[in-house]
């Protein structure tokens, strides 16, 4: 029989209401978890030990009384950093902002858990401004892959990755604009989902930023998406909500009346890795084997567009960057420093606009990309998610171009023989 802190979300609510354990004894074992793996992995940045044990209790309350909130009621989550939850500081992964204070209100999505009556036991660690592929933050140190302590979890929702594999919750919630839910999901074999923008509600709202499920399981992933998903109307940005159950609709999934897109390669940014590839064709090949109609994609994106979208993601950390005091400014980890300013320090109006031009032209490419019956699409990698040892120089575009392509960070590391970080994709993953 599988601990306490091995069950999934989706078998919990069935041994509340039968009896075989209440939420109480759930939060007690997620926080011993929680203290037995912490100082190996860092994943946490706040644990809220004694409010997630008052939370418990209250759920366990209504589990008797036959009145649970929702089928998440007393169900341990955590949260990441950056998502605002009420009376907890939100830093977004800075030594810059350690001093931050208190947020007054829940963001959405901490507003929803909260709503559904979730056990919240904490915030997960992100990287500065979650502007890297990494684990690595000035504030919250190194966050460490549970499955191996000498690798980091990729990034920006680190935490949310390391604690879901180390079993501390069920349920996660990570944000993301360019990767940051999926490439630790793929880094720390779990499941994460980036849904379309808007269909969960963020505050802050931001171009490309939403929040979204980091699980174990798809069903639980499924179940967090039918709380995250509710309206809420502090996000401008938010889509019109619907009556949707996503787990009768993945309950009711038929591979055998799916059309898949399999894009084997994107052609812009570093080369697909052969591991990489080999996994993705055999997942392409399964899913034709289960009956679904697997087509091989064109890739929609140009090296120009790539590097349109990297100079837009520097300029914003820069403008960030220079909003700081000179004191606040030494506190921020030296690399997004050097990737922020290498180029951007000296862009025009111009070259801003023209950089923005370029963001807004993926949308359309996409589409254009998928014709007249968009089929689902399966991407062996994005376009800046390379394995650590094998990255040596970030090259940001391949046509010619006023500006430097090439970090010098990543210059001086390929002169040590070190492995750089990944320089453009960290622009924006957040």
């Amino acid at each position: 029989m599988p601990a306490i802190h091995e069950r999934p979300a989706s078998e919990l609510a069935s041994a509340y209401s039968g009896g075989e354990f209440s939420p109480l004894e759930v939060a007690r074992a997620a926080l011993s978890r929680i203290e037995a793996w912490e100082p190996r992995i860092n994943a946490m940045y706040r644990v809220a030990g004694d409010a997630a044990l008052e939370q418990a209790r209250a759920s366990e309350a209504r589990w008797r009384a036959g009145s649970p909130l929702s089928a998440l009621d007393g169900v341990p989550l955590t949260i990441k950093e950056n998502i605002y939850t009420r009376g907890d500081p939100a830093p977004i992964g800075t030594r810059a902002n350690d001093d931050a204070p208190p947020q007054p209100a829940d963001a959405p999505p901490a507003a929803r858990a909260r709503e559904a009556g979730c056990v919240i036991l904490g915030k997960t660690t992100m990287p500065d401004y979650g502007m890297l592929s990494s684990g690595l933050s000035s504030l919250h140190g190194v966050t460490r892959n549970p499955w191996r302590l000498d690798r980091n979890t990729s990034g920006s929702s680190s935490g949310a990755a390391a604690a879901a594999v180390a079993g501390y919750a069920p349920l996660h919630i990570g944000t993301d604009i360019g990767g940051s839910v999926r490439l630790p999901a793929t880094h720390c074999g779990i499941f994460a989902l980036k849904p379309s923008l808007g269909r969960i509600p963020v505050y802050p709202p931001y171009m490309g930023r939403v929040a979204g499920p980091m699980t174990r399981s798809v069903t639980d992933a499924a179940l967090m998406m039918n709380v995250l998903s509710r309206p809420d109307p502090r996000d401008f940005m938010s889509l019109p909500s619907k009556k949707h159950d996503y787990l009768e609709d993945l309950e009711q999934l038929d591979p055998k009346k799916l059309r898949i897109g399999f894009l084997p390669d994107m052609n812009a940014g570093l080369p697909v890795n052969s591991e990489v590839r080999a996994a993705a064709q055999a997942a392409a090949k399964a899913l034709q084997g289960a009956g679904a109609a697997v087509e091989e994609m064109r890739s929609f994106l140009t090296p120009e567009m790539l590097d349109g979208m990297c100079r837009f993601f520097e300029a914003r950390s820069h403008n960030d960057l220079l909003q700081l005091p000179g004191s606040r400014q030494e506190k921020v980890l030296p690399f997004i420093v050097e990737w922020c300013s290498w180029r951007a320090a000296r862009f025009s109006g111009r070259d801003l606009m023209q950089a923005y031009a370029l963001v807004m032209r993926w949308r359309p490419a996409s589409g254009s990309t998928t014709c007249s019956r968009p089929p689902r699409r399966s991407s062996p990698t994005k376009p800046r998610a390379p394995r650590p040892e094998t990255i040596r120089e970030m090259p940001c575009r391949t046509s010619p171009s006023p500006w430097p392509t090439t970090c010098p960070s990543s210059r001086r590391r390929r002169s040590t023989g070190a492995a750089a970080p990944t320089a453009c994709r960290s622009a924006y993953s957040s």
